[in-house]
């Protein structure tokens, strides 16, 4: 199946791509968070995802605000994120599966940018939270 047969044939709705975004960009946050340079870890990670392409390109880079991304605590923005991004996967498994893969690997390539943002590589605390967002988006 050529590129513009997928895009031409996934549609989503506005809440659906809102789905997306913040599960992507909670994803990004997330990475954040649990890094000592949570400004580059976000840049990076942001720029990689505004940088996507084909339906979930579309959806990624729409301009409008990301709700529900706050919290006073790590644990309380995970409680937010991870069932988005198991919601985001489900959403395109059952529409397209093809954008579920292009979805995760949009994903792994932001938190690939915000890792190579930092000085000397992950510390602990990334590695175990890259871990609990990869079992996040393969949980579907």
């Amino acid at each position: 199946m050529s590129v513009a047969t997928t895009a031409a044939a996934l549609t989503l709705s506005a809440d659906e791509k809102a789905t997306l975004r913040t599960a992507a960009y909670g994803a990004v946050s997330l990475l954040a968070a649990a890094s000592g340079s949570p400004h580059k870890v976000a840049t990076h990670g942001s720029i990689s995802l505004y940088s996507g392409t084909g339906p979930i390109g579309y959806a990624l880079a729409e301009k409008s605000k990301i709700k529900d991304l706050s919290g006073k605590s790590v644990a309380e923005l995970a409680d937010k994120v991870f069932p988005a991004l198991a919601e985001a996967v489900a959403l395109l498994e059952q529409k397209s599966p093809a954008e579920a893969d292009n979805f995760r690997a949009a994903v792994g390539v932001a938190l690939a940018s915000g890792v190579h943002a930092l000085k000397g590589g992950p510390t602990p605390g990334v590695t175990a939270m890259l871990a609990k967002i990869e079992a996040a988006l393969t949980a579907a």
